[in-house]
Parts: structure tokens; C-alpha cells; sequence
């Protein structure tokens, strides 16, 4: 069995494919599962009717983003400044570093739910939301933001351990989360026994209890110091140095996938003018494209860790040899995503609906944005092996060039007549750009030696 000081010494100095592939694999079976609960409540809400999927298409980018704030990016940030500290081997800097990222988690959390509660309404509105299209999406949004801190919560405890280069009890954790929310959603939703059906608020409801159950897990967890980090709550004094050293790279990161997510509803906005039946099909292939984020994640997050620890010893030419494999292994995986739906599509949308005009335009979705899935996969990969080494101002600049030809090309088509396939070979384009603009900028940043605390 192997002991922490191995481990961290095979990430330090170990081949770097193989310690890869070793940290990844249960970071890939998790999303995974996370992959199946979104085919799982994509499924559930179409059972319920093409309104509904309509609705899910306003709110999903919204909750895809707590999801990539508090796990891809502060997430990073935070298992980025706990594997520094311990590959320079100070492990009480690590152990405070822990408790300041709750404390970020805390506060992330409160504050994203406010918002969308708030004014959740108003954004769905301002995507095209309509009549009952709205009226369900506000409905299913009420609920399932008022557990946005409980999905703060599970990511940043999620990244604690990851820092230390524990992916297996992450893994393990989140992958029974995702289970019972498939189960509860089902049950939920479409009802079962002396269990009413709840329509789309009972998949929100399974999302928050199980959840729940995830951040009550990692909490005994790290309070039962079976970790290598333990959560001790006495004697906690707040550090502005701490702060700073989690969010110069998570609060950067976080405008990443904020871009992200904007690209996505500038599309849902111009898509949804095309009816109703249009922004059901984009739906369901947007549902995959947000579905390629987490198994870019599986091997991104892997090469967070691997990255830190070697800035933190000091060795700037290992993290960036674990960027471009961790990038490779992401490009690889997501181009045979791309080349299955590309060639058969209808495995897919069929999934979904069997509307033929709303598989018309999924099908149409798929086959156009599929071939520049690698893309994706490579920039989002050294997008999170940049957080690593500290570096992640040049990938999320890349975010931001994609953003703006989202928006430039967008609004151009929207104003002459684009039909839907110009806005699908724009969301290819745009990938791809994203993907090679990202390569470039890592290329580019010089990786200097982390100081040592």
C-alpha cells in the first residue's frame, strides 16, 4: 500500500504518462457519472415534454457554471496552492490554506445563490424564455439555485484532497453523489410508488439532497484526519496572504468559464428567436458540448496536482513536459467523442426527444461541432495544467478571443439572415480557436521557478 510521501515523491519524479493516467482514472470514472446524470435529467425532463426541454436549455448554462467556477476554477486555484505548499514541504502552510478555501467556498456560494434567485428570471427572459417555456424554467432555477452553496461546498472539499494527490477518495465520493441524484431525480420527477411526480423541480430536488449527503461525506472526511490535510476549526485566524495566494488563480479562472458560458447563451439567445423546436434541438447538443467539459476535467484536474508540486520543488521544465501529455490524453479522448457523434449522431439526440424537426436540428448541432471537439479538450486541459503552475492569465485571455468572435460573428449572422447551420459552424470555429490560441499562450508564458514558502 502505498504511503503520502511515495505518492507525492512518484508525482515529483515518477514517468509522468503512467502517474497521469494513474491520478485521472478516477477523476474519469467520476465525471463519467456526471456525464450520465446530465443524459439521466436531460431524459427524465424530456419525458416530461418539449417545454420543459425548452426550459432546461435557459437554465443548464447557469448551473453548468456554478459547477465550472467552483470546481474548474477556484477548485484549481485551490488544489493549485495546496500542492505548491506541499511540494515545497511545508505542510502547515498547506493545512491553513484548507481552512481560508472553505472560507471562499462559504462566501462563493451565498453570493451565487443571491444572484440567482434574484435575477435568474431576468436573464431566462433575456434568452427568449416565454410564456410556459419561462414559467418552467423559473420554477426548476427557485430550487435548484437555492442549493448553489451546497455545490460550492462539495467542489472546493472535492479539491482540498485533490491537492494532496488523493484523486481515489474525491473519486469515490463523488461518484456515489452522482449516483443517488440519478436515482432521486428519476423518483423525483416522474414519480414512483406513493412518490407524487414533481416534474422538473424534482430533478432540482434530487441535485440538492444528494448533494447534501456529498459535503456531509468530505466534511467527515477531513475532520476525521484520515487525509493527509485535516480540517481543524480552533484556532483559525484569517490570512490575507492566504487568500491571495488561492484566488490570484481562482478568482482569475473564474473568468473562464463566465466566457464560456456567455458563448453559450449568445448562441441560446439568437437560437431561440429560430421557435421553440430550435432551441430544444440546440439543447440537446449543447447538453453534450457542456458534457465534454467534465472529461476534459477527469484529466485536467489530474495534472493540477502533478503541475504544483513540481513549481513548488522548483522543476518549471516537468510541469510544462505534464501539461502538453495531460493536453495530448484531453485532445485524444474528446476525438473519439467527436468522430461517434460526427458519424452517427442520431446515438445521441435519440436519447432526447423524438420530435423530428428538434432531431433535425440536434443532428445538424453534432455533425457540424463534432470534428472540433479536440480542440476543446486541449484548450480546456492546459487551461487547468496552467493553474498549476500559476500561470492561467494567457489561456483565459484565449477565452476571451473565443468570446468575442462568439459575439462579433454572432450578432453579423443574426442581423443577416443566418440560419442555424451558420451558428453551428461558428460554435466549431470558435472551439477550435479556443484550442489553438490556448496551446500558443502556454507555449508562450514563461514558467519561472515558484517560490518557496
Amino acid at each position: 500500500m502505498s504511503t503520502p510521501h511515495h505518492d507525492l515523491q512518484r508525482m515529483l519524479h515518477g514517468p509522468i504518462l503512467p502517474t497521469l493516467l494513474r491520478l485521472a482514472a478516477p477523476n474519469v470514472l467520476a465525471m463519467v457519472m456526471t456525464v450520465l446524470v446530465g443524459i439521466a435529467e436531460t431524459y427524465y425532463v424530456g419525458r416530461l415534454g418539449t417545454a420543459p426541454l425548452a426550459a432546461m436549455a435557459l437554465v443548464f448554462p447557469f448551473a453548468m457554471l456554478t459547477q465550472m467556477m467552483s470546481a474548474g476554477a477556484m477548485g484549481g486555484g485551490v488544489s493549485a496552492s495546496i500542492s505548491r505548499a506541499l511540494g515545497a514541504s511545508d505542510l502547515p502552510r498547506a493545512q491553513t490554506l484548507l481552512q481560508h478555501a472553505l472560507v471562499i467556498g462559504l462566501g462563493a456560494g451565498l453570493l451565487y445563490s443571491a444572484i440567482f434567485l434574484i435575477w435568474g428570471p431576468d436573464f431566462y427572459n433575456l434568452l427568449g424564455g416565454r410564456d410556459t417555456v419561462l414559467h418552467e424554467a423559473v420554477r426548476y432555477a427557485s430550487v435548484l439555485f437555492s442549493g448553489a452553496l451546497l455545490v460550492w461546498l462539495i467542489n472546493t472539499l472535492a479539491s482540498i484532497v485533490r491537492g494532496t494527490g488523493n484523486m481515489r477518495v474525491p473519486s469515490v465520493a463523488l461518484v456515489a453523489t452522482a449516483g443517488l441524484q440519478i436515482v432521486l431525480g428519476g423518483v423525483l420527477s416522474l414519480g414512483a410508488g406513493p412518490v407524487p411526480a414533481m416534474g422538473m423541480v424534482g430533478v432540482a430536488w434530487g441535485h440538492i439532497i444528494a448533494t447534501a449527503a456529498g459535503v456531509a461525506y468530505f466534511l467527515w472526511y477531513l475532520m476525521s484526519g484520515q487525509g493527509r490535510l485535516s480540517l481543524q476549526l480552533r484556532d483559525f485566524k484569517m490570512q490575507r496572504s492566504m487568500f491571495a495566494d488561492i484566488l490570484k488563480v481562482g478568482a482569475v479562472a473564474c473568468l473562464s468559464p463566465v466566457q464560456s458560458v456567455l458563448a453559450i447563451l449568445i448562441f441560446t439567445g439568437m437560437l431561440a428567436q429560430l421557435g421553440t423546436q430550435a432551441l430544444a434541438g440546440y439543447g440537446i447538443g449543447q447538453r453534450l458540448e457542456f458534457l465534454l467539459i467534465p472529461i476534459a476535467f477527469g484529466i485536467g484536474v489530474a495534472s493540477v496536482p502533478m503541475v504544483g508540486m513540481a513549481m513548488g520543488a522548483g522543476n518549471a521544465a516537468r510541469a510544462r513536459r505534464v501539461a502538453w501529455v495531460a493536453g495530448g490524453v484531453s485532445a485524444f479522448n474528446l476525438a473519439v467523442i467527436g468522430a461517434v457523434v460526427t458519424l452517427a449522431p442520431e446515438l445521441w439526440a435519440k436519447l432526447f426527444s423524438q420530435d423530428p424537426a428538434v432531431l433535425d436540428y440536434a443532428r445538424h448541432y453534432l455533425v457540424t461541432a463534432g470534428p472540433a471537439f479536440p480542440f476543446f479538450g486541449l484548450g480546456l486541459t492546459l487551461y487547468f495544467a496552467s493553474q498549476g503552475a500559476g500561470q492561467v492569465i494567457g489561456p483565459v485571455l484565449a477565452g476571451t478571443v473565443r468570446l468575442l468572435l462568439v459575439a462579433c460573428a454572432g450578432y453579423w449572422l443574426s442581423h443577416h439572415q443566418g440560419t442555424a447551420d451558420h451558428f453551428y459552424g461558428l460554435v466549431a470555429l470558435a472551439m477550435v480557436l479556443y484550442g489553438l490560441v490556448t496551446a500558443a499562450a502556454v507555449k508562450l508564458t514563461p514558467w519561472g521557478l515558484a517560490r518557496k514558502s
